[in-house]
């Protein structure tokens, strides 16, 4: 199921929350949605649960709008960074809960699937640790096929172990199902591994929005020495810039293979072109003094 925002707006007391977002994730992608801290990612995964009401703009799940819609909700589970539960529910309990208002909930798989995490169903939600309640979120939420997975926070408590599992299952459904998965988190190592589409969110609307592999290629590290009164070409986009003695590492906009034969203009000593992780794109797109690490001297 295809996910679409256009123009999305939401105020609360004033406040734009969601300033004009246009977002698209296409069927079967893995969605990695970032941003730094208040720049709308809870806010709209709350409207992709259908628990916000939009205040314009549209919010299409395979074209149809989410609030107050049970026949794409349905299609839809949400695991979200602190789980609920009710206080007095075993985790068969809360699977025959789901069972009872989730038609789709697929018993047969809940039982093949006991053996990944080896949790005690008897067990009270209230009486398991953080991460083994989220494991318990994902043995519940997969048992039900969803067609729309939302991931806030999702590995956040796991063992390395655990995550690696819990990656695994979701990979299989997105191959094998079509699953589309859009996962918010600040673990940017991770996504990398997982993710085929990446949105970055500042202030409420969409910075930038590509397949991961056109993010990477879109963007270049490059550590070079010039010769001495050799310059930069100007007509650089240049994102970043540092220097250590003779060598300078810079942060470039552009294609690799465009940029080093400009560079090659100044006659470098040496040149090399590093690969650009998602942190550091997400850190150097957002750029400027506000995302700046400050040097607070006490």
């Amino acid at each position: 199921m295809k996910i679409e925002a256009k123009g999305l707006v939401k105020s609360f007391d004033g406040f734009r929350a969601l300033d004009g977002l246009d977002l698209s994730a296409p069927q079967g992608a893995v969605y990695g949605l970032v941003g730094p801290n208040g720049a709308g990612k809870s806010a709209f995964i709350r409207h992709l649960a259908g628990i916000y009401r939009q205040d314009e703009g549209e919010l299409l799940v395979d074209g149809e709008p989410v609030y107050e819609n049970p026949a794409v909700k349905r299609r839809i589970a949400y695991i979200p960074d602190d789980i609920f539960y009710y206080p007095s529910a075993t985790i068969a309990d809360m699977a025959a809960f789901y069972a009872s208002v989730w038609p789709g909930f697929d018993r047969e798989r809940f039982e093949k699937l006991a053996p990944c995490f080896e949790l005690d169903r008897k067990r009270l939600m209230r009486r398991l640790s953080k991460g083994m309640q989220k494991q318990a979120a994902f043995w519940l939420a997969l048992s039900l096929r969803p067609e729309v997975l939302i991931l806030d926070e999702p590995v956040d408590g796991l063992d390395p172990v655990m995550r690696r599992q819990v990656w695994s299952l979701l990979m299989a459904d997105v191959a094998e199902q079509g699953t589309t998965v859009l996962v918010s988190s600040h673990n940017l190592r991770e996504l990398e591994d997982v993710c085929d589409h990446v949105g970055i969110l500042h202030q409420g609307k969409m910075l930038l929005e590509r397949s991961l592999a056109e993010l990477q290629e879109s963007s270049v590290k490059i550590q070079l020495a010039l010769p001495d009164g050799a310059e930069l070409p100007e007509d650089l986009q240049l994102l970043h810039s540092s220097q250590v003695g003779r060598v300078r590492q810079i942060i470039l906009r552009g294609r690799p293979e465009e940029l080093t034969a400009k560079l090659q203009a100044a006659s470098p000593l040496f040149m090399d072109v590093l690969p650009l992780t998602l942190e550091e794109i997400f850190i150097y797109e957002l750029g400027g003094a506000d995302h700046a690490v400050k040097d607070i001297l006490l």
